[in-house]
């Protein structure tokens, strides 16, 4: 199964008209750190998670953080690989709720065919995706 990192490619190129992986440099006392932030667009800073996993839970934390460095709104994508609700997709959902951060959802198995088949759309947009 492709990663994270090659899934969250293929969302932000193809569906959320993005830029992948941007560096974001940040100052604290006399060291410059920095993020990369999983897809960002013109308003956005997205991060993408697996449901499943407790590595989504930085999501959360890493897409509001990212969102006051840039100034862009915050936004999670959880990408469902067994088409059922994990317990950590559940509270990553109630809390970016809660947090007013927004919350989709895309399938593992949509992004790859999205990718096969991309070279014979042109200009087609996607479906519409997200709870």
């Amino acid at each position: 199964m492709p990663g994270e990192t090659h899934l969250a490619a293929i969302l932000c190129s193809l569906l959320l008209n993005g830029e992948a992986e941007v560096r974001h440099d940040y100052t604290v006392g006399d060291k410059v750190r920095h993020i990369r932030v999983d897809c960002e667009t013109a308003t956005h800073v997205y991060e993408v998670g697996f449901d499943g996993k407790r590595s989504s839970f930085d999501s959360l934390h890493q897409a509001v953080f990212a969102a006051e460095l840039t100034g862009k709104l915050p936004a999670i994508v959880i990408i469902d690989t067994d088409g059922r609700v994990e317990p950590v997709e559940y509270q990553v959902r109630t809390v970016a709720r809660a947090a007013g951060v927004s919350f989709l959802t895309t399938d593992k198995d949509f992004l790859i065919r999205w990718q096969m088949t991309a070279p014979f759309r042109r200009d087609q947009r996607p479906p519409l995706f997200g709870y």
